[in-house]
């Protein structure tokens, strides 16, 4: 028992001379000033002041204040040295300085209403430091019985972010081994992978792979188009000195097509979509169309007005939008056309000021002729070809050559009719055989008509001709597709001498070859257009009247890559037949804004074709709208003459709607194609 009570007054001593020695200790000089011994409240257990020859000097001597930390002598301490003060604090997590912001980042103002902080320095970037990523990995299997089991994966893959301090990076990666996508339009597998990546600055951006081209600053040079490849933009000087260049080469998807038709009464559908050159089954590529009815665009969806099968190149108009006989229906669009490697190539230039633009650009699009794809070309049908010029109909070659005798192919012998050299069917392994591949070539176009279809295949026979004109529509050839190429080049500019005038002017060039095998027929392949317009104000009131013109001079032979006008072009000059000649259109007329209140134009066209087309039209149109309500009208009287029908056209349109902005109560009554044939 003594033994134990020792050993805890030994521990306890320790224990309280432990505690005594953790007391913060400070040394200070006597003043009658006020001395500030901490920043933040003291602890009242425990406090004491000594000199240096360890003697307590008594509390009477002084003050202390534990809130604020200081301390104040009431009596002069008769020493030169230096105090030592003891003293208790509080745990550090409450008196410890809490604040939202850095002190060091923290710079002073002497408003005493902003903040500003410091920016860091000697901050490194981390290559790759918050690059995001996101997407799917899907596992498939399929199983039949009638094959074996096949392991089916998809990857969907995006990627956003920075690479490097002022590059960013945009990519989507999309890979399937199935061929079944939807809005697909690939002949091949592997067109079924998209794969997009960019990289991107402030003044520059490269894209890769699956790209989306257009040009829509120049008219000549309009254009869309779905490509694999590499495209680039750079930009340079200041907003008001701005200097741009694009350039892209790539492989080209689809070609340009155009189908009109006329609607019929209540059939939605499905329409079938051709090709340039007549082909019944294409492949149109995903989000290129463009459907027009009675000139106004639609929207695809089921609960909008059409829906489109790319695969099967048909459309099907919804039933939230009847068709009937009435309705002119145009869509553009772009098929996948396999026959060639096709290689596009364009570059431009822009520069901008603050009263004047100047730019340029150039494009390229060509068939690779050493690269078929869906056609073998022989020497012999390259013969053909070179000797055809640009004449289509002389572009087609022998399809029959020699084969064995077999029971499950339709083969013909060839058997001579007058002077005629006709093939036969026959089924006799003794005849020298033939397989021959026929032709729809149209009707009392060919000298085969469809006799028998087996289940082997189809049989054709010969009709012979009466009076020299053909019976059949088949014809025992293969169309052969040459290669083609078409080039533009165009310069375009703009000046603003003053607020009141603009100037702007267009010059392009076309090369336009339907035969690279062929130096035949290339006197027509070189065209050129140009296009000038102005606009001047003449007042500037309350009342602001501007006149304008345009002038647009297009060459026979020039191309372009796209339409040129508005997709009721040609029905608004009543032109029914494709017109030879020059192209001259001018336009002039005369813009009247009221106050912001109102406006009207009237405007006067002359059109013509060479010597086989001329015409003229007069529009007005007019809008007045107050607080309330708003109306609105245009009328149009237009006059031709044209030698290719021998008559003269008229028409006028007239159109007025009124809305009631407040009540939504509204009117509309049109009056169109009142259309009278003039002797």
């Amino acid at each position: 028992i003594v033994f134990l009570v020792g050993f805890l007054c030994c521990f306890l001593g320790g224990f309280a001379q432990e505690t005594l020695q953790s007391y913060p200790t400070k040394k200070i000089a006597f003043s009658k000033d006020t001395i500030s011994i901490e920043k933040f409240s003291l602890n009242d257990s425990f406090f004491e002041i000594k000199d240096a020859n360890g003697t307590l000097i008594d509390s009477s001597f002084y003050t202390i204040d534990f809130q604020k930390g200081t301390l104040v002598f009431l009596k002069n301490v008769n020493t030169s040295d230096s105090l030592i003060v003891r003293y208790s604090k509080f745990p550090d997590f409450l008196t410890k300085i809490y604040s939202i912001y850095d002190d060091d980042k923290v710079v002073a103002n002497e408003a005493g209403k902003l903040i500003v902080f410091k920016r860091e320095k000697n901050t490194q970037f981390k290559p790759f430091d918050g690059l995001n990523t996101s997407g799917s990995i899907t596992r498939g299997i399929t199983v039949g019985n009638n094959q074996n089991t096949v392991v089916n994966s998809n990857l969907d893959l995006q990627i956003t972010g920075k690479i490097s301090d002022k590059v960013s990076l945009r990519a989507s990666i999309q890979d399937s081994n199935i061929p079944l996508q939807e809005g697909g339009y690939s002949q091949k597998l592997d067109e079924f992978d998209q794969i997009f990546i960019e990289l991107f600055s402030d003044n520059w951006n490269i894209r890769a792979g699956d790209l989306f081209l257009e040009n829509r600053k120049s008219a000549f040079l309009n254009f869309n188009k779905k490509v694999q490849g590499l495209a680039t933009q750079f930009t340079f000087g200041t907003p008001d000195k701005k200097t741009e260049v694009v350039a892209a080469g790539a492989l080209v998807r689809g070609q340009y097509a155009k189908s009109s038709f006329v609607g019929q009464e209540g059939n939605q559908g499905p329409y079938k979509l051709r090709g340039n050159n007549g082909e019944l089954y294409v492949l149109v590529i995903s989000g290129s169309e463009r459907v027009y009815v009675n000139g106004i665009l639609k929207t695809r969806g089921e609960n909008n007005d059409y829906v489109i099968d790319y695969n099967a190149g048909e459309i099907i108009f919804t039933s939230l939008f009847p068709i009937t006989s009435e309705m002119r229906i145009n869509i553009e669009y772009q098929y996948s056309d396999r026959n060639f490697t096709r290689f596009i190539t364009y570059g431009g230039i822009s520069h901008e000021r603050e009263n004047w633009q100047i730019g340029g650009f150039v494009y390229s699009e060509s068939d690779v002729k050493n690269q078929p794809l869906q056609q073998n070309l022989s020497s012999d049908q390259i013969d053909i070809l070179q000797n055809a010029g640009d004449d289509l109909s002389q572009m087609n070659g022998p399809s029959a050559y020699l084969d064995g005798y077999s029971e499950n192919k339709i083969l013909y012998k060839k058997v001579i009719v007058g002077s005629a050299e006709i093939f036969e069917y026959s089924n006799n392994p003794t005849d020298e055989l033939y397989n021959v591949r026929f032709t729809l070539v149209g009707n009392n176009l060919g000298n085969y008509i469809l006799a028998n279809n087996q289940a082997v295949g189809k049989i054709y026979e010969y009709v012979a001709p009466i009076s020299g004109i053909p019976q059949g529509n088949y014809e025992p050839i293969v169309r052969l597709i040459a290669p083609t190429k078409i080039q533009i080049a165009t310069v375009l500019g703009k000046y603003n001498p003053s607020e009141k005038t603009i100037l702007d002017f267009e010059l392009a060039l076309s090369n336009n070859d339907q035969n690279l095998y062929s130096n035949l027929d290339d006197n027509n392949n070189k065209g050129f257009a140009g296009k000038f317009n102005g606009k001047q104000r003449l007042f500037n009131g309350k009342t602001k009247i501007d006149a304008f013109a345009n002038y647009q001079l297009v060459q026979e032979n020039f191309k372009t890559i796209e339409r040129l006008h508005n997709i009721e072009f040609n029905r608004d000059w009543n032109i029914t037949s494709l017109l030879e000649g020059n192209q001259s259109f001018l336009t002039s007329g005369l813009d009247f804004n009221f106050d912001n209140k109102g406006k009207a134009i009237y405007q006067l066209e002359n059109l013509s074709f060479g010597d086989s087309f001329s015409g003229n039209k007069h529009t007005l149109s007019g809008r007045y709208a107050t607080k309330n309500w708003m109306i609105w009208s245009n009328s149009s009287v237009m006059k031709s003459d044209s030698e290719l029908a021998n008559s003269s056209f008229a028409r006028s349109q007239n159109r007025s709607s009124y809305k009631f902005e407040k009540n939504w109560i509204g009117a509309t009554v049109n009056l169109e194609d009142n259309a009278e044939k003039l002797k």
